[in-house]
């Protein structure tokens, strides 16, 4: 039986999502947000339109862009692997 929120890889390292503030993300990090999207932070603009406490992170890849602003203490997850 798995722990809740790993997910089985076939004998390869188990994955995990942690829950942290949006401020302890890094560029690198793979996310899930509150909706489920789970995106690559490719990089994060802080004070978000000149706010602080707000940032955003960016997806940028050949497939294409995306942007969530969001305040810097919300919960997102992060993708570990054991």
């Amino acid at each position: 039986m798995r722990a809740p929120g790993r997910v089985e890889n076939n004998g390869a390292m188990a994955e995990q999502w942690k829950k942290v503030a949006a401020s302890e993300v890094r560029a690198g990090d793979q996310i899930r947000l509150q909706t489920g999207r789970s995106l690559t932070v490719s990089r994060i603009e802080p004070a978000f339109m000149g706010r602080a406490g707000l940032l955003a992170f960016i997806q940028d890849t050949s497939e294409g862009w995306f942007k969530q602003p969001m305040p810097d203490s919300a919960e997102v997850e992060v993708l570990h692997t054991d």
